[in-house]
């Protein structure tokens, strides 16, 4: 089948702890252009058989998704 791929992100509204000290943390270096930072995660999966875009959303839902404070989406 292939190569997919899952990013997960914050939802809009919910804070990105880490994006919050990253952004904080260039201010203090200096990069006082950067007016937010947003950071999402992305997983690769080499699938064999058709089934395995199914199986990626399932994987995604029940794993690598907080679906409370997180959203995903699979790129093929």
């Amino acid at each position: 089948m292939g190569k997919i791929k899952v990013e997960v992100s914050y939802l809009p509204g919910v804070e990105d702890p880490e994006a919050i000290t990253l952004t904080k943390n260039l201010r203090v270096l200096g990069y006082k252009t950067v007016k937010s930072v947003k950071i999402s995660k992305v997983y690769e999966f080499d699938l064999a058989g058709k089934e395995g875009r199914e199986q990626v959303h399932e994987i995604a839902k029940k794993l690598l998704c907080n679906e409370v404070i997180q959203d995903f989406h699979v790129k093929e």
